[in-house]
């Protein structure tokens, strides 16, 4: 339900247009002068303001110009029983959406609410959607281990030179991918990646080399592989430590003589592509087991870039959870909420084992469960609920880490168990799931089912 806002210093227009708007299920809000109009807008968040211009203690475009300063993307719809074309271009040069002559026509005053919280929802939405398609996030944090890594990526990117980031699950190996090859000569063209981890073995070469025609069973139409469609730019290859060793050794060829052969094909195709590697595991132990190639250890590893983890850099997290509140809150449409000192002292003072991805999900959490500010409280109760003790039945005497009263009947509990054991294995296994399947002694396309059946997905 829509929430507005009527700042207006008649009563009897304050009342008519509030019957009005509220017989049409919108949720309405008044106040008699714009000085009290805005302190409402900075606590509570509008999704539409109707303002007076001729008001007391406050012309209605003051009103109108701070108000857009406290929520740029508010729309305002100012009104006047004085009314002019110059009055109505004014207010459209503030920022207004529209202006509305006292008394209001019925049918107009609505459609131009309508329309006015439509443009609003169209602007949020505009947002969200250029961010997810803009090309890279920033790099936030001051921390010495962050400013030695942008040093890097401002040296190395400008060249040609095979890039190997290593680090735990979540702690930024993409986005540093992703600066190398923004910040390069071949940033016009694409950044193709490829999660080694996420691919059956029997896969990867298809999808890395791409495939002729007829060349297996399920090869019904040629297809192109990621090497090919990263000609002439970039091809990232996340968690490479989980590749296959037939798999290495084409990729090895294909490095050393800027060449591809689709599987199932026999003619040569030369590429120009630059290779970005990433992986959470040891190399140097896995050429040791024996389950990675020492020489395309060395052709990947011109560079080295070590991503820290988020423990390791608890002063830069201030700046991230600030940064993704600000971003969370406008793709939900609502002003932003501050975290107190409080609670960031207490964000600082956790583990952080998932790293960036766990402190953007709690902090996503903290806005869903928490007030307009969120509080050193909030983080202990809502930050993390595997750490809290959830009551059981009465009278047990304790706790548990699970609520069994949620659960209506045993089938019900069963599932639950399954989801959280399968999605335990794959984290352990950084969701490499045939190692899953293996572990757990099921069949991988058995595993795969129970996958789509939970919803299960990397990273939640």
């Amino acid at each position: 339900m829509a929430k507005i806002l009527i700042i207006d210093d008649e009563r009897a227009i304050r009342s008519t247009l509030r019957e009005i708007l509220e017989y049409e299920d919108y949720q309405v809000e008044d106040v008699d002068n714009g000085i009290d109009g805005l302190e409402m807008i900075r606590k509570n968040g509008y999704d539409l303001v109707l303002c007076d211009i001729k008001m007391n203690k406050m012309d209605g475009m003051e009103v109108l110009t701070e108000g857009l300063n406290i929520q740029p993307d508010l729309p305002f719809i100012m009104i006047s029983g004085h009314g002019t074309v110059e009055t109505a271009v004014e207010a459209s040069k503030k920022g207004a959406f529209d202006f509305i002559s006292k008394p209001p026509d019925l049918n107009r005053l609505l459609i131009t609410v309508r329309n006015a919280l439509e443009r609003g929802t169209l602007v949020t939405e505009t947002k969200v959607l250029k961010r997810r398609v803009s090309k890279t996030r920033q790099m936030l944090g001051e921390s010495s281990a962050l400013n030695r890594i942008k040093d890097t990526i401002e040296r190395v990117a400008p060249t040609e030179a095979r890039v190997l980031v290593t680090g735990a699950n979540g702690s930024g190996k993409e986005l540093v991918a992703r600066w190398l090859h923004e910040k390069s000569h071949r940033a016009g063209a694409s950044l193709i990646e490829v999660n080694c981890a996420a691919i059956p073995s029997e896969l990867i070469e298809s999808e890395l080399f791409g495939h002729e025609k007829g060349s297996f069973t399920s090869a019904v139409k040629q297809r192109i592989g990621k090497f090919e469609q990263a000609n002439g730019g970039t091809l990232f290859l996340d968690e490479i430590g989980d590749m296959s060793l037939s798999a290495q050794a084409k990729v090895l060829r294909a490095l050393q003589e800027n060449k591809v052969t689709r599987v199932g094909g026999e003619k040569e195709i030369e590429v120009d592509v630059r290779v970005i590697a990433a992986t959470n595991k040891d190399l140097q132990k896995e050429i040791e087991a024996g389950t990675f190639r020492m020489d395309l250890y060395h052709r990947l590893s011109v560079i080295l870039i070590h991503v820290p983890q988020l423990s390791e850099r608890k002063d830069d997290i201030p700046i991230i959870a600030q940064s993704f509140c600000e971003e969370i809150c406008s793709d939900y449409g609502m002003p932003t909420k501050k975290i107190s000192d409080g609670a960031m002292d207490a964000l600082k003072a956790l583990p952080w084992t998932g790293n960036i991805r766990e402190l953007r999900n709690m902090v996503e959490r903290l806005i869903i469960l928490s007030d307009k500010v969120i509080t050193e409280s909030d983080v202990k109760n809502f930050a993390n609920p595997s750490l809290q003790q959830t009551p059981t039945t009465q009278g047990n005497g304790g706790g548990s880490a699970v609520n069994y009263d949620q659960f209506t009947n045993f089938q019900e509990y069963k599932d639950y168990t399954e989801r959280e054991y399968i999605k335990f294995k794959l984290e352990k296994n950084n969701w490499n799931v045939s190692k899953t399947a293996e572990d757990i002694d099921i069949q991988r396309s058995h595993l795969y089912s129970k996958i789509e059946k939970y919803s299960l997905k990397r990273g939640e």
